[in-house]
């Protein structure tokens, strides 16, 4: 099922101005089926995006991400950092990491989220991706370290990307544009029956930084 630049869902037409726009009255359910994702839309306004972006990009413990695979380790171009209520410890592509204490501008950021979806989280996972060209392969969030059909709550800075979802069994697909503010949230089944990933594209070239909020379980 292909739903960019339009989606529909049950005999429902969505149009690329609803589903993008930055000014949305409730949230978009996007899956047809075995699981609950959320478009809230733009939570921050333009000026509050931008300065966010600005400081996220200067003050976060930026650094290039680690993958095991196959007994290599890979480096990507792609930076992350890993922030949590205490050093939780989180493990993915075989590499272990340990959150850092808040900072003031993450803290703040959190408590938007959460008071817009309803959801506490405890922890962040911050990516960099410096143009079009980084991303992200297709993967679900299911690692033993988070709470079990947990909200992970995707907050988007900067550039417009492309976002995509495919179900594992049928292999239907639903994409989406993530817009500079807008927040996406994951929850329930969702990553059991399906994966996500952030096409790479050559035609842009400005920064974005992805922040999901999530619950590790300690």
């Amino acid at each position: 099922m292909k739903t960019h630049p339009q989606e529909r869902r049950n005999n429902v037409t969505v149009s690329q101005h609803e589903l993008f726009g930055n000014l949305i009255d409730k949230p978009i359910s996007l899956l047809p089926k075995d699981g609950s994702v959320d478009y809230h839309g733009g939570l921050l306004s333009l000026d509050k995006a931008d300065y966010f972006l600005k400081q996220l990009l200067d003050k976060i413990a930026w650094k290039n991400d680690v993958a095991i695979v196959m007994d290599k380790r890979i480096v990507t171009k792609r930076k992350v950092a890993w922030y949590g209520d205490q050093p939780f410890k989180y493990t993915y592509s075989n590499t272990t990491k340990s959150a850092l204490p808040w900072i003031d501008e993450l803290l703040a950021l959190k408590a938007m989220v959460e008071e817009k979806t309803g959801e506490t989280y405890n922890s962040c996972l911050l990516n960099l991706y410096h143009t079009g060209e980084e991303g992200m392969a297709w993967h679900s969030d299911s690692e033993k370290d988070l709470k079990k059909n947990g909200a992970i709550a995707s907050l988007s800075l900067g550039a417009t990307r492309k976002f995509s979802f495919k179900h594992k069994q049928s292999k239907e697909t639903v994409s989406l544009v993530l817009q500079h503010g807008s927040l996406l949230v994951m929850k329930g089944i969702t990553q059991k029956h399906w994966l996500h990933r952030l096409p790479p594209t050559k035609k842009i070239t400005e920064p974005r930084v992805n922040l999901t909020f999530r619950t590790i379980i300690s």
